[in-house]
């Protein structure tokens, strides 16, 4: 059984940085990554250039929002790591949404309607 889990450790988001593919946008960037569970793991990058605590937050929290409505979609077994840019306070979660699901699909993460 997979479940969603956070990363938290700063050498964990640098390998992502490092090894992974990145898809870029002009709301969010993406880096993923295969891991070697079956968990899909995932962290959240809002830097200072995007504005005060606030804006950061709300970046955050719509990244958060729009991922949670893709996760089931999702194959397990990746790492993941979302990055705000400067307009992601300033948009819907919808497009969030759109914007990780076109990363997604150029990745290949999207799972078949079987669940595969």
């Amino acid at each position: 059984m997979s479940e969603l889990v956070t990363l938290k450790e700063n050498r964990e988001f640098h390998y992502l940085y490092r090894k992974g593919k990145s898809f870029v946008s002009p709301v969010l960037v993406t880096y993923i990554v295969k891991n070697r569970t079956d968990n899909l793991r995932y962290g959240i990058t809002t830097g200072k250039k995007i504005g005060n605590a606030v804006k950061r937050s709300r970046s955050r929290r719509i990244i958060r929002a729009a991922f949670s409505s893709i996760y089931p979609s999702l194959k397990k077994g990746y790492d993941i790591v979302f990055v705000a840019r400067g307009k992601t306070p300033y948009v819907k979660s919808d497009d969030i949404k759109r914007a990780m699901e076109s990363h997604f699909a150029k990745a290949g993460l999207l799972a078949d309607k079987d669940g595969t």
